[in-house]
């Protein structure tokens, strides 16, 4: 088994050495339909074995359901791997099926403290601020995250969905370990400030949905083929017109794929993973699944490497790409930049 691991790349410029994909675990206990305890326990348990050290979570995945879910196996490995999760989403006062933006700071204490007990653990490998409050000082935000590092109940900072300009200003107040955002075949708008900014700083590239939410993988062709509790059925890109563009722009990726014997979404995450030589930074994409044998596909990933001329075959597909990645693009990165 020790030769199926995956190599590793750092966090940050002091952060520890990662399996080069992490693991996106929101989807065991939230957002994409049902879910089998038991088959996500195993995908756990698999994901280490592969080398996989980074496990990616938030507060608001089922509202700390996730963060409960995973804290068995974290205890059980907790010097073998990396815990991140996140704050900022907080549920409105008034609607409880409604969220709401928070960045500031008794927030965020109140939210450490929460995830701490949650997870049943001394302390947090990597906190991100989820998403940006652009009421409140960015200054401000990641004042207080570094405070709480002073503190002891986190150890590195993490942003997610920030511009290029917020990334510079946060990191003058305390080194950022990494950015998350969304990246892949067919999200590729941080390509133009956020990447050149995390390259100049130092800063690592988290991409979460590196497979498109799965639509990269042919798993489903719209947003009709899920569960009625799914969350894709939300997200533009998936649903009428713009799901069946979108299929057809999956061509370029079935070519490449047989010419290397490979599925879909190992071609998907192979040209993420290779963003990393291309733009030189490390990059580590936390696709997520639930179960195991998907583990085993997409740590194979790592190992493929794409030419030149398949590069370029797959280069278009992002331009072409109908419908946006939310329904409100005000919190991502793109509607600020």
């Amino acid at each position: 088994m020790t030769d199926s691991r995956i190599a590793t790349a750092r966090l940050g410029a002091t952060g520890p050495e990662v399996g080069v994909q992490g693991l996106g675990c929101m989807g065991m206990s939230f957002a994409y339909g049902p879910s089998d305890a038991d088959e996500s326990r195993a995908t756990l348990e698999r994901s280490l074995e592969l080398g996989v050290t980074l496990y990616d979570t938030a507060d608001a995945y089922g509202a700390g359901e996730n963060e409960k879910f995973l804290s068995p196996f974290f205890r059980a490995h907790r010097d073998e791997l990396v815990i991140a999760t996140k704050f900022a989403l907080a549920i409105h006062p008034d609607d409880p099926t409604r969220r709401i933006i928070r960045n500031d700071a008794p927030y965020i204490r109140q939210c450490v403290e929460a995830s701490l007990k949650r997870l049943d653990v001394d302390v947090i490998d990597l906190y991100y601020m989820h998403r940006r409050d652009v009421n409140v000082p960015l200054e401000e935000t990641v004042g207080v995250m570094a405070e709480l590092v002073r503190e002891g109940k986190i150890k590195h900072l993490g942003l997610s969905e920030v511009t290029g300009a917020e990334l510079r200003t946060a990191h003058a107040v305390h080194p950022i370990a990494a950015v998350q955002s969304e990246w892949s075949l067919f999200s590729r708008d941080i390509e133009a400030k956020v990447v050149p900014a995390a390259r100049e700083l130092g800063v690592t590239l988290v991409p979460y949905s590196p497979l498109g939410r799965g639509f990269l993988t042919g798993s489903f062709a719209k947003a009709e083929d899920l569960t009625a509790d799914d969350f894709r059925r939300q997200q533009p890109r998936y649903t009428g017109e713009n799901a069946a563009a979108n299929a057809a722009l999956l061509d370029p990726i079935r070519t490449v794929a047989e010419a290397h014997g490979a599925t879909l979404g190992q071609i998907a995450l192979a040209w993420v993973q290779q963003r990393a030589s291309v733009h030189g930074l490390p990059i580590i994409p936390i696709p997520g699944t639930r179960k195991p044998s998907r583990v085993e596909e997409n740590t194979a990933a790592t190992r493929i490497v794409l030419t030149e001329e398949e590069l370029a075959l797959l280069e278009p597909i992002a331009s072409k790409v109908s419908g946006d990645r939310y329904a409100d693009m005000r919190f991502a990165s793109a509607g600020r930049e």
